[in-house]
């Protein structure tokens, strides 16, 4: 008889799902320490705001998203885990209604490091409302 073995545990998924829901909830209130719960230090982002391409690290451009624009407290979200292996994911994030009128569609790379799941990179496009 073969054994088989469930190769990710649904404490993982929960865990993945949380991340990326930190991300959104520091986004919703202005946060800073919401985004820095979900996101790992040396995070990235890259994406499109129009024509401009936007990249670098990740917490310092929120930080200064928060600094110059504030909460987004009518922001609605929707988050996906499309993919998880044993100590890597994928989540897609629709976010709509930010502060400055901007929808997103979000894809986060998350690793499980030293048994934490953090966001280490995010690829977003940006739409007008």
């Amino acid at each position: 008889m073969t054994t088989l073995t469930k190769p990710i545990a649904t404490a993982d998924y929960d865990a993945v799902h949380e991340a990326a829901k930190a991300y959104v909830d520091g986004y919703r209130t202005g946060d800073i320490t919401g985004i820095e719960r979900g996101f790992h230090e040396n995070s990235i982002m890259w994406g499109h705001v129009g024509d401009d391409l936007l990249k670098g690290a990740a917490i310092p451009a929120f930080a200064g998203f928060f600094e110059a624009y504030g909460a987004s407290p009518d922001l609605r979200s929707r988050i996906d885990v499309l993919a998880i292996a044993p100590t890597a994911a994928v989540v897609r994030v629709d976010l709509e209604n930010n502060i400055t009128k901007t929808n997103f569609t979000d894809y986060l790379s998350l690793l499980k490091i030293d048994g934490q799941w953090k966001i280490i990179a995010k690829v977003f496009q940006a739409y007008a409302q």
